[in-house]
């Protein structure tokens, strides 16, 4: 079974917004998962929209990579994908409803995020977008 994601990396002073839904207890890069036929790009504006209340400019996204790793926990067999994309924003970032708590990680944090979040650490830490 795939899971199909997408993210939005936002990366301030060397360290990497993450947030956690409420009721979970792990933090994820924003984003999610589309609905129905949607574009990567319509995905994630709307996703950021939802959990972050900013508003994505599309004129500005840009496609950062695409992850696959097994998902944290049962049921085994699972794969994440998450296709990551940079993108300036406008408006303050605030948690909506939906997620709990913002945090800008780096990447001594890499293990509190689930293994497709880690490969995307890894990947910036060698860029050296990630201290």
């Amino acid at each position: 079974m795939l899971i199909d994601t997408v993210a939005w990396v936002r990366i301030e002073g060397g360290r990497i917004l993450c947030a956690r839904p409420s009721g979970k207890d792990v933090f994820y890069i924003p984003g999610g998962k589309r609905e129905g036929a949607e574009s990567d790009l319509e995905t994630l504006v709307r996703e950021i929209e939802e959990e972050l209340t900013v508003l994505l400019d599309p004129e500005t996204v840009a496609h950062v990579g695409t992850y696959e790793a097994g998902a944290p926990g049962p049921p085994e067999g699972v794969v994440v994908r998450m296709a990551c994309y940079t993108a300036e924003c406008r408006g303050e970032l605030t948690p909506s409803s939906e997620i709990e708590e913002m945090a800008w990680f780096s990447y001594s944090d890499r293990d509190l995020v689930p293994p497709v979040d880690q490969l995307l650490f890894d990947e910036l830490k060698s860029r050296g977008s990630l201290v």
